[in-house]
């Protein structure tokens, strides 16, 4: 997967968050982040791999992500990856 692939589906899930109500409000609460912050830092890779982190956490959020992008769970994971996620983890 490119990291072009990675930001798409990254900028993809940030959508999602942001347009649920729940998930928003999950998002900001557990990242400590307020809409202003998220403006500034969605362009980071690092930042776009904490927004596919939070999907993943939580498998009925990665599930409904997935079959509303139609992307496979297995490629959302891809991307966290490619944007750096999980680095230095043994899988």
């Amino acid at each position: 997967m490119t990291r072009d692939m990675a930001e798409a589906i990254a900028l993809q899930a940030a959508t999602f968050i942001f347009t649920e109500d729940t998930l928003r409000d999950r998002f900001l609460a557990l990242s400590g982040t307020d809409v202003d912050d998220i403006r500034a830092r969605l362009q980071h890779q690092d930042f776009q791999a904490s927004v596919l982190e939070f999907l993943m956490a939580h498998e009925p959020d990665l599930l409904a992500f997935a079959s509303a992008t139609s992307e496979k769970p297995e490629t959302i994971m891809r991307a966290w990856r490619t944007l750096g996620g999980g680095e230095g983890l043994e899988w």
